[in-house]
C-alpha cells in the first residue's frame, strides 16, 4: 500500500465520509449504536489499520469542536436557574464521584506495583469519563431530560471543572518528579487566569452578545448569523482553553449565557449541521489513535488495566449513587455508562507525559486502556439493558404522600387521574359531592397531591382494589383511565360483582363506545368528541357564520352521529357510512351507453316520494 500522506486531501474527505456512512447504519442496526460504529470505522482507516491515515491526531484537535459545539447545544438548553437550581448535584454527586472513584482507582493501581504518581495520573485521567460518548448515548436513547439525563449531566460538568486543578496537579508533580522546567506558570497565575477569564465570559454574554446579535439581525444576512453563532463558540472556548480551563465547558458557558436570549432557537439551528458532523469525526479519529500494537505487546497489562479500572469505577458510582438516593435500577444504569475513561485523558496524560510525570510506554498503554473502554461502553450498556430486570417504576410502599385504596366510601369512585378525570372531577367537588380517587402511576398521585387532590393507590383492574376503594357501596363509578382495554375489564368487574352501581365510562373510540354500549354501561362519551365540536363550531364562527347557525350546525352533525351509533349497534361499525359527511368527491355511475330518453315508471300512481340522496361519501374512520 502506497504511504498515506500526512495532510488531508479530497480522498481523505471522501474516506471518512465513506467510513462513517458504511459503518454506523450497520452497528445501528445490529444494536450497537453509533458511537461505536464511529469508533470501529476509524480503527479500521487509521494507521494501525488500513493506514489511510498516518496523523489521527490532527484529525481529532479539529474534531474535537464537535465535542465543543455538542455542549454549547446543551447550554442553550440550561437557563441560569436551572443551572443554579443543579448546583448539589454538580458539586455534591459530581465531587463525591471523582473524589472516591479516583481515590479507588489509585489504591488499584499502586496495589499493583505502579508509582504513587503515575497511579494517581492514570487513575484521575481514567475518571474523567466521556462528555461526548455519554451525551450521545443518552440523545439516542431520550434520555438526557429525564432526571436521570440531568443528573448524568451535573457529574460531567463537574468533570469539566476537575480538569483544571487536575492539570495544576500534574504541573507541581513535573515540578517535584518530572522534567518541567522553573519557568512554568505558578499555580495562583493559573488560576487567577481561570477565575478572570469566566468573569469576563459572563460580562461580555450579560451586556455585550445580545446587542451584537441584534445588530446582525438587522444589517447582516442569514450567513453573517451563522458565522457570528460559530464565533461565539470557538470564540469562548479557544479563551477557556488558553487559561487552562477545557474548551467543552468555555462551550457550555457560552450555551448558558445564551440561553435567555430571544436568538436561543435561531443560534440551535444555526450549529446543529456542524455539531453532528464534527462529532462523528471525533469519533472517528479517537478510533484512530488506539494503537493496536501497544495492545498486542502489552496486552496483559492493557486487559488486566481495562477490566480492574473499569470494574472499580463501576462499583464506586454505583455506591456513590445509592449514597445519594438513587434507585438501584438508576445506580446500576449509571455505573455501566460512567464506566469509562474519556477524552480529558488525553489532555491529562499529554500533560503528564511532557512533564515527565509518566513515561512514553505507560502514556501510550493509558491510552489504549481509555480508547478501549470508551469503546465497551455501548456494548455495557446494551448488556445491561438486556440483563437488568425491567424497573416496575415507583414503589408504592417506598413513595412518600401516597397511601393505598383501604376502606374508601365516597359517594363516587373516580377510577384513573389523567386529564380527562382531573376536568370531570372539577364539576363534582363544586357541588360538594363526596369523591374518592385511585390511580395506579405513583409519580401522577404525587404531582396531583401538589394540587390539593388526595389520590389513592390502587389497580381498578383488579377485584380486590375494587372492593376497598368503596365500589360496592358507591353510586356511581366514573371509568376514567386512557387504556380501552383496562376500561373493558372494569367495566366487566363492576357489572358482575356490583351490579346496582351506575357506570360512567371515558370511550376511546367509536369501536369501543360500541363494546360500552354492549356491556350496558349507563354512559359514555368518546374522549374528544365534545371537544372536538365545541373546537369545529368555533372555527365556523371565525369563518363569519352566525352563532345561531353554527350552534344548529353542531347541533345536526350530533344527531346524526348518535343516529349512526344507533344503527351501528346492530348492524357493526361499518353501518350506514353515508352519514358521515366526506371532503372527497364521490362519482356518479355513469352507462356505457346513453338511452336516447329519459326512463319512466310504468305505473306512475304506485310511486312514492323521491328518495333521499344516501350517496356513500366517505369511508367511516373510527373515532
Amino acid at each position: 500500500m502506497a504511504e498515506a500522506a500526512t495532510g488531508l486531501d479530497l480522498g481523505h474527505v471522501a474516506a471518512l465520509l465513506a467510513a462513517g456512512v458504511v459503518a454506523v447504519p450497520v452497528f445501528r442496526k445490529i444494536g450497537l449504536g453509533s458511537v461505536l460504529g464511529y469508533l470501529a470505522a476509524g480503527a479500521a482507516i487509521g494507521p494501525f489499520g488500513l493506514a489511510l491515515f498516518r496523523e489521527p491526531e490532527v484529525i481529532l484537535h479539529v474534531a474535537e469542536f464537535g465535542v465543543v459545539i455538542f455542549l454549547f447545544i446543551i447550554g442553550l438548553e440550561m437557563r441560569p436557574k436551572r443551572l443554579w437550581g443543579m448546583r448539589n448535584e454538580i458539586f455534591g454527586l459530581g465531587a463525591a464521584q471523582v473524589g472516591l472513584a479516583g481515590l479507588a482507582l489509585t489504591l488499584v493501581a499502586m496495589a499493583a506495583g505502579v508509582s504513587a504518581p503515575v497511579a494517581f495520573v492514570g487513575a484521575m485521567g481514567f475518571v474523567m469519563s466521556s462528555t461526548a460518548v455519554i451525551v450521545q448515548m443518552l440523545e439516542e436513547r431520550g434520555d438526557l431530560p429525564t432526571p436521570q439525563g440531568q443528573r448524568a449531566v451535573s457529574i460531567l460538568l463537574f468533570e469539566d471543572l476537575a480538569i483544571v486543578p487536575l492539570l495544576a496537579i500534574v504541573a507541581i508533580l513535573a515540578a517535584s518528579v518530572g522534567t518541567a522546567s522553573e519557568s512554568a506558570t505558578p499555580l495562583w497565575q493559573t488560576i487567577g487566569l481561570a477565575v478572570a477569564a469566566v468573569a469576563g465570559v459572563l460580562v461580555a454574554g450579560r451586556y455585550a452578545i445580545n446587542p451584537a446579535f441584534r445588530f446582525l439581525a438587522r444589517n447582516g444576512g442569514r450567513e453573517v448569523m451563522t458565522a457570528a453563532a460559530l464565533l461565539v463558540v470557538a470564540g469562548t472556548a479557544w479563551i477557556m482553553d488558553e487559561v487552562g480551563l477545557s474548551m467543552a465547558m468555555g462551550a457550555f458557558l457560552a450555551g448558558v449565557l445564551l440561553s435567555d436570549s430571544t436568538f436561543r432557537h435561531q443560534l440551535e439551528a444555526d450549529v446543529e449541521p456542524f455539531r453532528a458532523i464534527l462529532l462523528g469525526l471525533f469519533f472517528l479519529s479517537v478510533g484512530m489513535a488506539l494503537d493496536i500494537g501497544v495492545v498486542i505487546n502489552d496486552w496483559r497489562i492493557v486487559v488486566a488495566g481495562l477490566l480492574a479500572f473499569m470494574l472499580v469505577k463501576a462499583l464506586v458510582i454505583y455506591v456513590v449513587a445509592r449514597l445519594f438516593k438513587a434507585r438501584h435500577h438508576e445506580a446500576i444504569e449509571r455505573a455501566a455508562l460512567f464506566a469509562q475513561g474519556g477524552e480529558f485523558a488525553f489532555v491529562l496524560y499529554g500533560a503528564a507525559a511532557a512533564g515527565g510525570v509518566i513515561d512514553g510506554q505507560a502514556s501510550a498503554a493509558l491510552t489504549a486502556i481509555v480508547i478501549l473502554s470508551m469503546a465497551l461502553t455501548p456494548l455495557t450498556t446494551l448488556a445491561m439493558k438486556r440483563w437488568l430486570p425491567k424497573e416496575a417504576g415507583l414503589s408504592p410502599e417506598e413513595a412518600e404522600g401516597v397511601d393505598a385504596a383501604e376502606g374508601l366510601r365516597g359517594q363516587v369512585l373516580i377510577i384513573g387521574f389523567g386529564r380527562f378525570a382531573q376536568v370531570v372531577s372539577q364539576p363534582l367537588l363544586a357541588r360538594d359531592v363526596d369523591v374518592s380517587i385511585i390511580e395506579n402511576d405513583v409519580e401522577m398521585i404525587q404531582a396531583a397531591g401538589n394540587f390539593g387532590f388526595k389520590v389513592y393507590y390502587g389497580d381498578g383492574t383488579r377485584l380486590d382494589t375494587l372492593r376497598a376503594s368503596g365500589a360496592g357501596k358507591a353510586e356511581a363509578v366514573l371509568v376514567c383511565v386512557d387504556k380501552p382495554e383496562a376500561a373493558d375489564r372494569i367495566v366487566q368487574l363492576v357489572k358482575s360483582e356490583f351490579p346496582g352501581v351506575k357506570l360512567f365510562v371515558r370511550a376511546f373510540d367509536r369501536g369501543h363506545s360500541l363494546r360500552l354500549i354492549a356491556a350496558g354501561v349507563d354512559y359514555h362519551i368518546r374522549e374528544t368528541f365534545e371537544s372536538a365540536l365545541k373546537f369545529g363550531e368555533a372555527v365556523l364562527v371565525d369563518l363569519g357564520v352566525s352563532e345561531d347557525e353554527a350552534a344548529e350546525t353542531i347541533a345536526d352533525v350530533r344527531r346524526r352521529d348518535a343516529a349512526r351509533l344507533d344503527l351501528q349497534v346492530t348492524g357493526g361499525l361499518t353501518a350506514r357510512r353515508s352519514m358521515m359527511r366526506g371532503n372527497a368527491v364521490t362519482p356518479e355511475p355513469e352507462p356505457y351507453i346513453k338511452p336516447s330518453r329519459p326512463g319512466r315508471l310504468l305505473n306512475e300512481d304506485e310511486a312514492g316520494p323521491p328518495a333521499p340522496d344516501l350517496a356513500p361519501q366517505n369511508e367511516e374512520r373510527a373515532d
